[in-house]
């Protein structure tokens, strides 16, 4: 007896393009990203091959980074018979909560060979107060 799987047979499982498609379409909406620490500034990297410093937004907001835009197709040939096509478009956002350190306000951003460069710079935090005691009065 040959026991029955999911991908036995000629045909492969119905569901099997869609996966595929899912996950391309979440490489898509989510760029790939590396941040890192150092000593003066946090540094956000994100890929984005073929979209213009044009088509992206960056903002900040009570402490989370949001970085989003759009890669645009550039043309449509009409009359093409297309057999397959890897290249991907649309909208993505990403957002990043800001460590207590960072100072927001004054981040700065570049874009170069189609990566996004962000520069967030650290801030001296407040010492907190030491502890004092506190006498206690009569009366």
């Amino acid at each position: 007896m040959v026991e029955k799987t999911e991908h036995s047979g000629f045909w492969p499982s119905l569901y099997d393009p869609f996966r595929a498609l899912g996950a391309r379409v979440a490489d898509w909406l989510h760029p790939a990203t590396e941040a890192s620490s150092g000593d003066k500034a946090y540094e956000i990297t994100m890929e984005l091959p073929g979209v213009t410093d044009d088509d992206v937004e960056l903002s900040v907001d009570n402490g989370v980074l949001t970085i989003s835009g759009e890669k645009k197709t550039s043309s449509e040939r009409k009359g093409d018979t297309w057999y397959f096509s890897e290249r991907q478009y649309g909208a993505f956002r990403r957002a990043f909560r800001l460590p207590e350190d960072a100072d927001g306000a004054a981040a700065s951003a570049r874009m170069e060979d189609g990566v996004l460069h962000i520069s967030v710079p650290k801030k001296a935090l407040e010492k907190p107060e030491t502890a004092k005691k506190i006498e206690i009065t009569k009366g």
